[in-house]
């Protein structure tokens, strides 16, 4: 474990998942190393996984320093998530490089990082948004299933018309002598609805 009083500008992070063989961390931390850095925060865990060093190495940073990773898919389960992790690394000063994104090095302190920094914020935006539409088609295909199975046990009634249920209750009060502004109050319906209610009577 890397220890906070010998902080370093340039700090690694390596991941493998637990599938992959050791061989595949230990090259990422000679590749890091290589690049400068002299303090690396390594871990086999799955993408979906909790990453203790991954959060021990993000609290380790400090101020002017960057976080070095091999690729993107070793820091990040998806655009969303490196964007939150590179918006937090900016709030605290830290920069983030990048060793090998479409075969070059990307680095979040440079003009060009920078550049691609927006990019990733417009990826995640449309990442999130088309999380959100998955997940309302989700819940209205469970709901037209839901209709058909009930429609198909003679179990559907479908919505009751607020207005027209409380029909009765609306001849009633007017019998009772109420207006038919009052009868709209207290029943939370229009005045129209209360007038076709009462058109029988007229």
């Amino acid at each position: 474990m890397p220890n906070a009083a010998s902080a370093a500008p340039l700090v690694g992070y390596a991941r493998t998942s637990t599938a992959e063989q050791e061989a595949g961390l230990e090259a990422q931390v000679r590749e890091l190393e290589a690049a400068g850095c002299s303090e690396v925060f390594k871990e086999r865990v799955s993408s979906v996984g909790e990453r203790d060093q991954l959060a021990a190495g993000l609290k380790y940073l400090r101020k002017g320093d960057t976080l070095v990773v091999t690729k993107v898919d070793r820091l990040a389960r998806s655009t969303v998530h490196l964007w939150e992790i590179v918006r937090d690394l900016d709030a605290k000063g830290v920069g983030l490089r990048v060793l090998s994104l479409g075969g070059e090095v990307v680095d979040t302190k440079s003009a060009t990082g920078k550049l691609i920094l927006t990019i990733f914020a417009g990826f995640a935006q449309f990442e999130r948004e088309m999380m959100l539409e998955r997940q309302r088609e989700m819940m209205l295909e469970r709901q037209r299933e839901g209709i058909a199975k009930a429609k198909a046990e003679g179990k559907y009634l479908g919505r009751k018309p607020t207005a027209r249920a409380k029909a009765g209750e609306a001849v009633r009060l007017h019998k009772e002598g109420k207006t038919v502004t009052e009868i709209a109050k207290e029943l939370g319906i229009g005045r129209g609805s209360v007038y076709r209610a009462l058109a029988p009577l007229a």
